[in-house]
Parts: C-alpha cells; structure tokens; sequence
C-alpha cells in the first residue's frame, strides 16, 4: 500500500459504457478528495468494483473479480473494498452474505456518495456496510469524470433508466425508470469533454431514440444532435442504442446532414418473426422492421449499421429462427452482434413456456454469427482500394511507425480495427488512409494524406 502521503485508488469498471462513466463519475470524486489513481489494483489502499447486474454471466464476472480483489485483501496486498453498480443495487444483501470481506456496498443511484462510503470503508467499526438510493428523478451531472478512456473519445449519457417493457430486460428494475437530461445540461458536459480534448463523442443512454419523449411527450433526439454538431473541436458523433422506434423523418435528416455525425447506427432489433417480437414485447412487426431498414438505407447515405439479435429466445421454434437466418443473409448488416437468450428471474420471459436448452441457445447463436461472417468479411474486402479516414487509437510500441485506429463504421471494443502504417501520427489525430487489405474482420491502411 502507498504508506505516507495520498492514499491511491484503482477501480475495476465491468459492463456497458453507462456504467464506465459512472466509473469515471466516482473516480473524479474520489480525484477531488485527495485519492491518487493507480491503474494496477495490488498494492491500491482503495479498490471499487463497478459491477454489472444485468445477465447471469455478467454477475459471474463480477464474483470473478471480487473474490480475486478479496484475496489480495487476504494477502495484504490491497486495503478496503468497496462493491458499486448494478450488482450492488441489484442484490446487496446476497453480495453481503456472499463476500462478508467487503467493505461497502454502494448502489448505482448512490454514486455521487463514494467519497462518504470510502471514508466508511476506511473506519474499523463502521455500522452500516450498505448504502442505496432511489432512482433520482433528474440524472445527476456526468462532469468532473477521471477518464478511463483515451484522450481523444468519451461517451455522452443524455438519460437514465428505460420505459420498455422487453421481456427479457432487467434493465428497468435495476436502473429504474426513463430521465432523459435537459438538452442544455447535455450540450455542456459535452463542451466540457471537448475541452478535455475529446474528439469523438459516443452518445449512449438504455433507449437513445426515446430521448425528451419522458419530459416533452416527442423525441427530441434532433434537437439535441443539432446542437451538439455545432460544438467546435468535435470531430465524430456516433450514435449507440437506438431502439427501433421513434427515428422520424428530421432526426434522419439531421443525421444525415450532421457536419460531425457519422453514418453510424447502433440499432438493436432482437429478432425479426412476428410471434417471436410479440412475446418479447418489442412493439414492432417484421414489416415495421423492414420499412425502417429501408427508410435508414434511402435516407442516410453510406450508412452503417449495427444490429444485435438474440438467440433461442422461449419458444422460438426451429421455422422461426430459419426465418431470422434469412433475415441476416438478406439485410446483410455491416456490423451484428449475436446473444444466445439467457433467464433472467424476475422479468417476464422466465415466466414463458418452451424455454430451450442450453446448447441449442448457443448452437443458434453460432449459426447466426456463421452467417454474418461472410457477409462482414465482404464488406472489408469491398473497402480494399477506399480512402476512409481513420481515428488513430493508439500506437505499436512494438513496430515503428505502427498504429491502431478506427473508421467512422467502427465504434470502439465492439467493431474492427484499422493497422495503419504512416509516420509521426499521435492518438487523437484524424488520417485519411487507403486500405490495402482486408483481415477477417480488420483492416490494413497505410495513411496518404496530412493529419486533420
């Protein structure tokens, strides 16, 4: 441990990027305290583990890594541990009984009192190991983060919460129910990143499409990216979980006419048969699914879209996801992602009949992305001989002159990679590449213009 002088803190961060600014919201305050960061966890006098609660492996995970941190405890090797997230919010007490070695237990909602349960953590004969909140009815500020992500991209929450009632989603009962941020509050976090040196913003939330419809009764998701398309500095915007719902006519247009938008759609559909997206309770027919495809495709030029869909959901018989395998050969989406369904209690679909086994959820999750996999691998192979410009990430410390980045169609830990090849580029700079090859589901550039 550090000894004299500031106390350090390390923070393991799990789950989706609503949760990793949560992470940097935490680590900001503790910041502010006088806590240093320390980017390995043996030897912190502090480690928070912001865990996901969402899925049964995610929380899988999360027991991974706690029993690992308490047996550094044990060794003498770490001093307090502090449990946060959806885990912690989801189910306190089982993760109090579980791992009685925990020194705190702090609730999603609760965030903004890491400061107070570090100092409980800290105290021998603290009473209360436990620390909840309720949902609170305005999201707090997302300012004042210890970034955990490069220099040159952060992630914009603009709400908390989801009003969908999918059948699978635990979403809703862990997080609570739909805030969407004034646009003002959204547009000044988002200035303030960009100060900080942000040049491609990431705007997440449970539901993006339904922004302003919890306070204003319509989407106002085109007005919000209006705005922020107007922010000096800013080079790329992409847009991540919209559901398939709510995406009018302006809000195509303004993505399409965005000066820094990308053509970049995150648009999680689950599934395409009618019977299926009825007992998900997903509010869309295959028609409706199809139509909107079209529309985006007509609408938004060189678009790229991403999808996920889910496998082996109660049920769904072997007709019904033939006819999704179709879907995917047909649409031919440019980037998929495949879950094979999982149980979750307490939502609705654990209450389904015709729940499938184990391997059949995984052998129909393998099939779907079997499908997909030449469809992407043509999709890189069509790029060969293109100009994109590409986000450098970071360079190859290992090979000169060597870097790793990314296109407007890659968002960052999901998509692909571009291996670019070039001289005295830095993270952060924009470098229009030819690509010259195709690597299963990256790319090869060699950089032919100045740096943007």
């Amino acid at each position: 441990m550090s000894g004299k002088g500031k106390k350090t803190c390390a923070l393991v961060s799990l789950g989706c990027p609503k949760n990793l600014i949560d992470s940097e919201r935490m680590l900001g305050l503790l910041h502010q305290e006088g806590y240093r960061w320390s980017s390995e966890v043996e030897g912190a006098d502090l480690v928070v583990i912001n865990t996901c609660g969402f899925i049964d492996s995610a929380r899988e995970e999360s027991d991974d890594v706690i029993r690992q941190v308490l047996d550094l405890k044990r060794a003498g090797r770490v001093g307090r541990v502090v449990v946060a997230g959806c885990y912690a919010q989801r189910e306190p007490e089982a993760l109090l009984a579980a791992f009685p070695e925990v020194d705190q237990i702090l609730g999603v909602f609760a965030r903004e009192e890491i400061v107070t349960v570090a100092g409980r953590a800290a105290s021998d004969d603290a009473a209360e190991r436990l620390l909840l909140t309720e949902a609170p009815i305005r999201p707090p500020a997302d300012t004042d983060r210890f970034r955990l992500t490069p220099g040159h991209l952060a992630y914009l929450r603009i709400a908390e919460g989801c009003d969908r009632v999918c059948a699978f989603c635990s979403i809703p009962a862990i997080r609570g129910p739909y805030h969407s941020k004034p646009i003002e509050q959204v547009v000044d976090e988002a200035r303030q990143l960009v100060v900080d040196g942000t040049r491609e913003l990431i705007v997440v939330a449970q539901d993006t499409s339904y922004y302003g419809r919890d306070t204003d009764g319509r989407p106002r998701l085109a007005e919000l990216l209006a705005e922020l398309d107007q922010i000096d500095g800013l080079a790329w915007i992409r847009l991540m979980y919209l559901y398939p719902q709510h995406l009018d006519d302006r809000l195509l247009d303004v993505i399409a006419s965005g000066r820094r938008i990308v053509p970049y759609l995150d648009l999680p559909l689950q599934h395409i048969n009618d019977e299926v997206l009825q007992r998900m309770r997903r509010g869309l027919s295959r028609r409706q699914t199809e139509e909107l495809l079209d529309r985006l495709r007509e609408r938004i030029p060189s678009l790229i879209l991403r999808t996920t869909l889910l496998a082996g959901f109660p049920g769904e018989t072997e007709a019904q996801f033939e006819e999704l395998v179709e879907f995917v050969r047909h649409q031919r989406f440019e980037r998929l992602g495949v879950f094979p369904y999982r149980l979750e209690p307490g939502t609705r679909s654990a209450e389904l009949d015709g729940h499938l086994s184990e391997e059949v959820r995984q052998q129909r999750a393998e099939v779907l992305m079997r499908t997909q996999q030449p469809i992407a691998q043509a999709w890189n192979e069509a790029q060969v001989g293109r100009t994109w410009d590409v986000l450098i990430d970071r360079d190859m410390p290992e090979e000169p002159d060597a870097y790793v980045g990314r296109t407007p169609a890659d968002a960052p830990d999901v998509d692909g990679l571009v291996y670019v090849t070039g001289q005295n580029l830095r993270s952060g700079q924009i470098v229009p590449c030819e690509i010259v090859a195709a690597q299963e589901y990256d790319l090869i550039g060699v950089a032919v213009g100045p740096p943007k």
